[in-house]
């Protein structure tokens, strides 16, 4: 039985190691899929199906994740530092693949029934993206394809957007995402990819 185990361990690690590892190549869209596409991980999977439920393209979706936190898989914000040099609490509670808060992730799995969901999961992380881009195209009326928008949505709240308390820092990570967005969808046409 021991044997068995060991055996086991053995042909599976290599399977799952790296599986969900943070991509190397983050500028290529396809390398980001290509390096996550094992039996276990399959971040093309995980993006499509978002996509498929909230009608919000691969690309934008892809591009968040890369803007908020270049698909480290427990990303966190800066800490703040007390007395000028020990380092402290963080800037807030951003998590994860998403950066969700603490209080938007709870919304989106008590509004979506999925209670499980982790934001260090790449699939439950896009699946998060793509609920909140389509929230965003709900109550505020913006296209799915406007990629400038929905990342202010999302970096700023539903809210403050609809009250244009846009900081230059949002825009310029609006117009940083919207980059991105674009790049994506050309490599990712180039690779067959969407």
């Amino acid at each position: 039985m021991i044997k068995k185990t060991i055996l086991l361990a053995i042909t599976v690690s290599p399977l799952l190691i790296g599986c969900a590892s943070t991509p190397k190549h983050i500028d290529n869209a396809c390398a980001v899929l290509n390096q996550n596409d094992g039996i276990f991980f399959n971040w093309q999977k995980a993006v499509q199906e978002a996509e498929k439920n909230y009608s919000i393209p691969i690309p934008i979706i892809l591009a968040t994740i890369y803007t908020e936190s270049s698909f480290k898989q427990r990303a966190k914000p800066p800490r703040t530092k007390l007395l000028g040099f020990i380092p402290w609490k963080h800037l807030s509670t951003a998590y994860g693949y998403s950066q969700a808060l603490n209080t938007s992730w709870e919304d989106y799995r008590k509004k979506t029934g999925h209670a499980t969901a982790r934001r260090t999961n790449f699939y439950d992380a896009a699946q998060f993206v793509a609920w909140f881009h389509h929230e965003s195209v709900r109550k505020n009326h913006i296209s799915p394809n406007d990629a400038y928008n929905l990342y202010l949505n999302y970096h700023m709240g539903h809210y403050a957007y609809i009250h244009q308390k846009i900081s230059s820092t949002a825009a310029h990570h609006a117009e940083k995402m919207k980059r991105i967005a674009q790049k994506y969808k050309i490599q990712l046409r180039k690779c067959n990819r969407l």
